[in-house]
């Protein structure tokens, strides 16, 4: 009876930690850092010399029937996901902004990227954007509930697909 209880005992302390485990994970938010000058975070930036303005890329993609892969763009960062820093958008030269989400959510950025200047390596098109899903993105970054309210259309913007970020000045 004895080896029964304590046999019980250790069965729920495995359990209690493996969940206790699992819990503490989905909780994790942004990796930390600093975001200074030379980060990396996914897939190194090969082609930083070559990096075009956001402008340059809107233009190309109106040309190029709206894809462009292997593309590197440089912008500054003016909001990343506070949840778990797993999509950031980026300041054009007209003050409005376009969305970039990690390739295959395989890494994510430091809520430290926000204002930050950076180059970015992927691909880039043009896509219309769900009202919900809007809002979705809203809600990740904790904007007012009027603010979210305030989304009802579908949005056509230029959407990025990050294999790396680089930190510039």
């Amino acid at each position: 009876m004895k080896f029964k209880a304590i046999l019980f005992a250790a069965a729920v302390s495995v359990s209690t930690l493996a969940f206790a485990q699992e819990t503490s994970q989905k909780k994790a938010g942004p990796p930390a850092g600093n975001a200074i000058v030379g980060d990396t975070y996914g897939a190194g930036v090969v082609s930083e010399s070559k990096a075009i303005t956001v402008d340059k890329l809107s233009k190309k993609l109106k040309k190029d029937n709206k894809k462009v892969e292997g593309v590197a763009v440089k912008g500054k960062v003016t909001d990343v996901c506070e949840k778990k820093g797993c999509w950031l958008t980026i300041q054009t030269e007209d003050n409005s902004q376009f969305f970039v989400k990690m390739k295959d959510y395989a890494f994510f950025v430091p809520t430290a990227l926000k204002g930050k200047n950076v180059v970015l390596e992927g691909t880039a098109e043009r896509k219309v954007t769900s009202i919900d899903e809007q809002k979705h993105y809203a809600e990740d970054a904790k904007k007012p509930q009027a603010e979210i309210d305030a989304i009802t259309t579908p949005k056509e913007e230029i959407r990025f697909v990050a294999n790396g970020i680089k930190v510039v000045n």
